[in-house]
């Protein structure tokens, strides 16, 4: 069976793409991903916001004895020499990159200009075969508005863009109001794939003790809908990759994302579910799946069942939702 298939401009033996989680930061996690079949591997996201929190702990922590004593500070490295920066992680990206061979994709998260140029060029020094940027943006300000919102991605984009020769990915927030539009500004943009979408934090409330809570919830196979949606749309009417993430809980999802159009269908909590060794029961199912049907390769599935290729468009449009309410209605 032919799984062959090209995301960003990376050639992958197969569609299935470990998104960014924490199992990705472990080297031998990482080897059984390639082991268990994997085409690519998003490493967890660098934050900026955490290093400055980190290097700002370490400046305040040693000038705290600055009016004791001059041998309290002797006993801290200089800052220059202290690995409080983004040294663990571009050294994750190293040892990856060279500790298997199937492309590493860093993942980066900035808060400013300087920070989104600078720890991509070193992300690409370090050796990553492509850059997911992450740009994990609530907009809590009421008063900026839509455009500025997408502003935001599109004045990221380009500088990332015009400092490194990477392949760029954008997680995509499915919160605009025109996904399309923005779809393609963000390739007009320099963009090489789009990832749909990003799953952006949502609290919940303890009722008992009146607390917010700060747990997160693993997605599952109903998450899928609105993802698969936009794909459906997108699939064909853009040129940049599309992968597809949130949902994925057996082969039938990463089946039903090829055939809306997904280039590479990416798993985060199936995996931390299941271990990483699922990979191969989720190639696995693909592989049955296809030849059940005697389709001999992903070429012959990928997009089959997008909007630009159904017979009847309409499926995916309003007129079929009012339909599926009268049924509602009439029963």
């Amino acid at each position: 069976m032919d799984l062959t298939t090209h995301y960003m401009g990376l050639a992958l033996k197969n569609p299935l793409v470990a998104s960014a989680s924490p199992l990705n930061r472990d080297l031998g996690s990482i080897k059984v991903l390639e082991d268990s079949g994997i085409a690519a591997i998003v490493l967890p996201s660098l934050f900026q916001e955490e290093i400055e929190a980190e290097t700002a702990r370490y400046a305040d922590l040693t000038s705290a004895h600055d009016d004791s004593w001059p041998e309290a500070t002797s006993s801290f490295p200089a800052l220059a020499d202290y690995k409080s920066g983004p040294h663990d992680y571009l050294e994750l990206v190293r040892r990856a990159s060279e500790a298997v061979h199937v492309p590493i994709i860093a993942s980066l998260n900035g808060i400013t200009d300087e920070g989104w140029i600078s720890y991509a060029r070193q992300i690409e020094e370090a050796g990553a075969r492509g850059l997911e940027l992450n740009i994990y943006f609530i907009p809590a300000d009421i008063s900026q508005t839509g455009r500025e919102v997408e502003q935001r991605y599109l004045d990221i984009l380009r500088s990332v863009r015009a400092a490194v020769s990477l392949p760029i990915a954008v997680k995509l927030s499915p919160y605009f109001s025109s996904i399309g539009h923005m779809a393609l500004e963000l390739e007009g943009a320099g963009a090489d794939a789009l990832v749909l979408f990003n799953r952006f934090y949502q609290p919940d409330l303890d009722l008992v003790r009146l607390k917010v809570l700060t747990d997160l919830t693993l997605s599952d196979p109903a998450e899928i809908r609105l993802p698969l949606l936009w794909l459906a749309l997108l699939s064909g009417r853009v040129k940049v990759s599309l992968a597809a993430s949130t949902g994925v809980a057996t082969a039938d999802e990463v089946v039903k994302y090829l055939l809306v159009g997904a280039d590479v269908v990416m798993a985060t909590s199936a995996l931390l579910r299941h271990g990483v060794g699922y990979v191969s029961d989720l190639l696995g199912g693909l592989d049955t799946w296809l030849a059940a049907r005697e389709f001999t390769s992903l070429e012959h599935v990928r997009g089959i069942m997008s909007q630009s290729r159904l017979r009847h468009p309409q499926a995916f449009e309003r007129a079929n939702y009012l339909k599926i309410l009268q049924g509602y209605r009439a029963g």
